[in-house]
């Protein structure tokens, strides 16, 4: 007989607040905030560095100061023991949702028993594109690629959402975020940051400053203000920078165990991962991807959408949580607040490599917050793919 598959238990999900673009972030490097993010992690739950097997970090621009592996980096960076591994994986805007993928993967597979999934990007100082990629001509021969804000236009124009849907939804995004950040929702997932500020009065002296609360959201917008705004990729288009994901600095992580090895350690999981989908469509039009990826998820859980109390849809253009939420049937869902209740990349940000993990976070605070039972995360991702994960909260 086959023994039992060990639950892939999630014991906590943590993230740094939010840094704008230029803004307190920027001043410090992505290997030295996750090193505190992961320590801040492990030191919470009491977890000795020693026993954390790997760090697989999920990281977009993969150059500069993110080059080099940044998973191996963190561990050096903070000081763990050289045993402790680290990996660094780019599924574009999926890419920590992938390093979750990847952990549960290992964990219920018996190969490893205690994992820091996560992912960090810092877009202030190592800006998208920077690492210069480019593709075969055999795949230009084959896809008409464009950029992702072009994609977001023809997706606004095939599913027949106006300008003013994708701003009335982007404002309540910022409200929504504004509301979470007054209630407190995102403390227990935060974990402050140290680090040094060019003093006001003097440029050249600096300040130890704590920084616990993200910067990104626009409280005061209205959608008037928004509807101001000229659109960012076409002409008379319907794509604004405000009904897009903003460029921003942060990180995430995620402490993932087996069940034999959360018992030894006395850890407490908070949840556990029950699935995950990944879906391949069309990379000219590429951001529809999150659909599918989800029935797929689901199926893995055994779940369909009438269990999932809570649902995070990585908000990279307004267009494209209008698009799920129609393919869905789920809008009355939003509406209610159930999908996105506490903003998203619109208003928080969407820092490439840190998402998924960060939204994984979010979702397992917000499932606690409402006693809550089943939640799921998707997301799309560049030339035409998304992910998704569902959880259970335990705690």
């Amino acid at each position: 007989m086959a023994a039992r598959r060990t639950d892939a238990l999630i014991v906590d999900a943590v993230r740094s607040p939010i840094g704008r673009k230029n803004g307190t972030l920027s001043h410090i490097r992505g290997d030295d905030l996750a090193a505190q993010v992961v320590n801040g992690l492990v030191e919470r739950n009491g977890v000795d560095p020693a026993e954390i097997e790997d760090i697989q970090f999920g990281c977009v621009t993969q150059i500069d100061e993110q080059a080099w592996n940044i998973g191996r980096n963190v561990a050096l960076t903070v000081g763990w023991p050289v045993s402790v591994c680290g990996t660094t994986v780019d599924r574009q805007c999926g890419s920590s949702m992938q390093t979750n993928f990847n952990a549960a993967a290992a964990v219920w597979s018996g190969q490893l028993d205690l994992v820091v999934s996560g992912g960090v990007e810092m877009m202030s100082r190592v800006p998208m594109g920077s690492n210069h990629g480019s593709m075969s001509g055999a795949v230009h021969e084959r896809h008409d690629i464009v950029m992702q804000g072009i994609s977001a236009e023809e997706i606004a124009a095939k599913w027949d959402l106006s300008r003013e849907d994708l701003d009335r939804y982007s404002y309540t995004s910022h409200m929504r975020a504004a509301r979470a950040t007054d209630e407190g929702r995102f403390e227990k997932e935060i974990i402050p940051v140290e680090l040094d500020l060019p003093s006001p009065d003097s440029g050249s002296t600096l300040v130890r400053t704590r920084f616990a609360v993200d910067e990104a959201v626009r409280r005061e917008t209205t959608v008037e203000k928004m509807a101001s705004l000229q659109p960012a990729f076409v002409p008379g288009g319907r794509v604004t920078a405000g009904n897009s994901s903003q460029i921003v600095d942060g990180c995430a992580a995620v402490l993932v165990a087996s069940e034999e090895k959360a018992s030894a350690l006395g850890l407490e999981p908070r949840a556990r991962f029950l699935g995950f989908g990944i879906a391949g469509v069309d990379p000219h039009l590429m951001l529809h991807g999150n659909p599918q990826a989800c029935e797929r998820a689901l199926a893995k859980a055994g779940l369909a959408w009438d269990d999932i109390e809570v649902i995070e849809v990585n908000e990279a253009f307004a267009s494209v949580v209008l698009q799920f939420l129609a393919d869905t049937g789920l809008r009355e869902r939003w509406e209610a607040g159930d999908v996105n209740p506490n903003g998203g990349g619109i208003s928080l940000g969407h820092p490439l490599g840190a998402t998924g993990a960060r939204i994984t976070a979010t979702l397992v605070s917000e499932l606690e917050r409402r006693n809550a039972r089943y939640g799921i995360a998707a997301m799309c991702i560049g030339f035409g793919q998304a992910i998704a994960g569902v959880v259970e909260r335990l705690a």
